[in-house]
């Protein structure tokens, strides 16, 4: 049986210009960072019904949930009526039912509804949902 020679050709590839080396570990650490984002979320508190927020126009809150879907359709003066003057019903409710000093310290500083709503939502990234 006849053996066959074959040429060993080999290609020359190009090392990784620099450019693309940063895309690579760029992506890479976005990645890790976002795993480690996912991990470290705590989960949601749910309050009992002795404990959930009773706003002054009917609806009954449970969660940081719940309060971002308020928020989003509440009229002025029912905000007002919570979150006027020097007493934040909303803050002091998450501070001491839902355990979210953070969030609470931000909601004192929002003058009105969708600013409320903004602060719930940032700090709801920090919870599995």
């Amino acid at each position: 049986m006849p053996t066959l020679k074959t040429k060993n050709t080999k290609k020359k590839v190009k090392a990784p210009t620099k450019k693309v080396a940063k895309k690579v570990a760029k992506k890479a650490a976005v990645k890790k960072s976002t795993q480690k984002a996912t991990e470290s979320k705590k989960p949601l508190v749910y309050a009992n019904g002795q404990t959930a927020f009773w706003v002054s126009n009917g609806q009954v809150l449970d969660s940081l949930l719940a309060l971002r879907d308020a928020l989003d359709e509440m009229e002025k003066e029912v905000y007002a009526y919570h979150a006027g003057n020097a007493q934040n019903d909303f803050a002091n409710w998450v501070a001491a039912v839902l355990a979210d000093n953070a969030c609470a310290t931000d909601l004192q500083k929002a003058k009105t509804p969708k600013s409320a709503k903004t602060t719930v939502v940032k700090h709801l990234k920090y919870y599995s949902v």
